[in-house]
């Protein structure tokens, strides 16, 4: 600040992660966009949040504090799915587990809050959009109030939102009062009931909008209304008609969506009621198409001291010109010098990976990506791709040629959108690919193909592979795709994901049968023999689902065992707050359809015993699980899968360096240590020529924070 001449900063921002100067990092994607705008940015990175001192380092600044707890969850990025503190933290230096608070919004807007009295606080990032409204919390098993009246922010911004920030600081530059905005899409406040004219708003009980699928009453195609020029009635009285053009009746919704609310469920119901939770989560994700989606209210508290959460619609998403402006700011692409040689493990895991898009169309039950970032696909452009890719090459003294991916939440999904601007607009199916593939979404890879082969024409560039998982589905209805990349862009090995075998649990999770994943196994089979080259599939599973049960684990391990697969990383669900699947989870009611006391049950596995089990069932290859496989087979009537015949999934005897009291009996953990979120463990050798895969504990970017 000394250097550049600074009394003070127009915004300082607060982050829960070692600051990394790179476009894959939020906080220096939102400080370089805020200073392009002409705004004096400071960044408070990691303070220590047991007193306001550490918030005061860069003096009051002028027009806000602007919190997140870093690129992850800070539950998420402290404790497994089995609620046991990690002993790292991959956005740390040397990886120092305990450098953030649990509940890092929350925590920092307070210290904030007392570090400068009256200076406004706007909170953002993963963690703040995932906790907008009323949520179950898994680390406390229990439903927790929004962020919002906790952390006393006084505006939040949910998903991806340049555009929103950018418009409130401009505003509050301007000299507005930060209580006066309350028109920003994207954005979430704490208002006092009734603050708005009655006459000008129609609210809209939640209860009545439980309808599957499209919550608006479908309009009639063939709608007939009196024309203002037509003959008088006919002498019976029938009056003359006219058919609606649907183009008017699209811009009569839009314009009383505009200026309609919808109330959800109070927190004090919800907390104690799962029907109206999972009523409130179905129409919440519903309400989720920045083309139709409506505000949304929800009480807090009771008597005087009530207060409303006000949601407005989701932002718009950035045009690809927009997209290109935010990611080709002039960025170090490097850790702050203050940590000299300490390593970062999310920096060595990103610092050559580029993201191409952003939002995933997919609606994965299990992931909180469109909670964040949306369904609608949002793309760079081939040049700006390819500038980074220069940038990367020019500005980076340890680059050798390779870059580790060109991808974002999938790997590809790059410009794929809705063929009908109008039909996107209106649509509001929670997914483009479940049950099927839609009719009128666009698959065609054909571009993502010539940036790959542009992007290995980039001088200096020997190599460029995919890191971000893949999306067969979508895949293999584009051979060329699937050759180009088996061809030239894997490593050896190629993330993909079909999380389950069994229509069950499949179900649950809004993914495609396996046979989908089989038919792209053979494709990449096939070009892979056709390049020469011996590569695999890593598999991605999940134990403990909800709605999964013990027969359909079973018949995912043997699936498994008949497929040679010995899987090394796995991952047990992690309810995150929000997603779909973390509603079944707590309330044992599917909001994928309709919601009532009566309706469809999804049992879950919630007890810790049984949640090991399904791990093991992933994990059927390890001795260490075999004698809770054998119990457990035992139950299920299947003991003629004990044994050590080949259709055996677990032998009958335990070794004797296994068993209970002998030296070195502990064994190998049943699942080893996960990497950090987001980085790819070694594989492990497969016993007798057979293949291993690992697990990752989610992909790049916000995707790993939130699985």
């Amino acid at each position: 600040m000394d250097a550049l001449g600074w009394d003070a900063c127009d915004i300082v921002l607060v982050t829960g992660d070692a600051y990394i100067d790179h476009p894959s990092f939020g906080m220096a994607l939102i400080g370089r966009l805020l200073e392009a705008h002409g705004f004096r940015v400071g960044i408070i990175s990691q303070p220590d949040w047991h007193s306001a001192e550490p918030f005061r380092a860069l003096g009051k600044p002028r027009l806000y504090f602007g919190i997140t707890a870093g690129n992850m969850d800070s539950l998420v990025n402290r404790y497994t799915a089995d609620r046991k503190i990690r002993s790292d933290d991959a956005y740390t230096p040397n990886a120092e587990a305990g450098k953030r608070p649990d509940r890092a919004v929350t925590v920092y807007a307070q210290r904030a809050r007392e570090a400068f009295p009256g200076t406004p606080i706007v909170i953002g990032s993963i963690e703040a959009s995932l906790r907008r409204i009323a949520h179950y919390d898994y680390w406390s098993d229990k439903v927790r109030r929004s962020v919002l009246p906790d952390s006393k922010a006084d505006i939040l911004l949910f998903g991806n939102a340049e555009r929103a920030l950018i418009a409130l600081t401009h505003r509050l530059a301007a000299g507005e009062p930060i209580e006066s905005i309350r028109d920003l899409r994207g954005t979430a406040f704490m208002v006092k009931p009734g603050w708005l004219p009655a006459d000008e708003w129609q609210e809209i009980d939640s209860l009545a909008l439980d309808r599957p699928g499209r919550i608006d009453a479908h309009p009639d195609p063939y709608a007939m209304a009196p024309a203002a020029a037509a003959p008088k009635a006919a002498a019976d009285g029938a009056q003359p008609v006219r058919i609606v053009p649907a183009a008017e009746r699209l811009a009569a919704r839009r314009a009383e969506r505009a200026h309609t609310l919808v109330r959800l469920p109070s927190y004090e119901q919800v907390k104690d009621d799962a029907v109206l939770y999972a009523h409130a989560s179905r129409v919440f994700h519903l309400e989720s198409n920045p083309g139709n989606a409506r505000a949304l209210v929800q009480r807090h508290g009771e008597g005087p001291g009530a207060r409303d959460v006000w949601i407005n619609p989701p932002p718009v998403p950035l045009t690809t010109p927009e997209m290109d402006f935010v990611f080709d700011r002039p960025f170090a692409r490097a850790p702050h010098p203050s940590y000299g040689d300490a390593r970062i493990p999310a920096w060595d895991m990103i610092k050559f990976s580029i993201n191409i898009m952003r939002g995933c169309f997919g609606g994965c039950t299990f992931c909180s990506i469109t909670e964040h970032e949306g369904r609608i696909i949002q793309s760079r452009s081939h040049a700006s791709i390819l500038h980074e890719i220069a940038e990367i090459r020019d500005k980076s003294p340890d680059f050798k040629g390779h870059i580790t991916d060109l991808g974002g939440p999938t790997a590809n999904m790059y410009r794929m959108a809705c063929k009908s601007k109008a039909i996107e607009e209106n649509c509001r199916r929670l997914s483009c690919v479940y049950p099927g593939i839609c009719e009128n979404l666009n698959t065609d890879h054909s571009s993502l193909v010539e940036l790959y082969r542009k992007a290995r024409a980039v001088p200096g560039v020997k190599r460029i592979t995919i890191g971000s998982g893949l999306r067969y589905d979508l895949a293999v209805r584009s051979p060329e795709y699937v050759r180009e990349l088996v061809t030239h862009h894997v490593s050896g090995l190629l993330k993909i994901a079909p999380e389950h075998t069994e229509e069950n649990t499949l179900s649950k999770m809004m993914k495609p049968g396996i046979g989908t994943y089989e038919t792209f196994a053979r494709m990449f089979e096939k070009y892979s023999q056709e390049a020469g080259k011996k590569q695999h599939l890593v598999p991605y599973f999940i134990a403990a689902h909800p709605g999964t049960t013990d027969e359909d684990m079973l018949n995912l391990a043997l699936w498994l065992k008949a497929h040679d697969f010995r899987l090394d990383q796995v991952q047990t669900f992690l309810p995150t707050p929000m997603a779909l699947a973390t509603t079944m989870y707590h309330t044992r009611k599917n909001p994928l359809k309709k919601v009532s006391a009566d309706s469809e049950a999804v049992e879950t596995a919630r007890a810790g015993k049984i949640r090991k089990l399904h791990k093991a069932f992933l994990r059927w290859h390890d001795p260490e699980n075999w004698p809770l496989l054998r119990e457990a087979l035992m139950r299920m009537g299947r003991p003629e899968l004990i044994g050590n015949g080949p259709n055996c999934l677990v032998p009958r005897h335990q070794p004797a360096a296994m068993a209970p009291g002998a030296a070195g009996g502990q064994g190998r953990a049943s699942a080893q240590r996960r990497p950090p979120r987001g980085q790819p463990a070694p594989a492990a050798p497969a016993p007798r020529g057979g293949r291993s895969a690992t697990r990752p504990a989610g992909g790049r970017g916000p995707r790993g924070g939130s699985r």
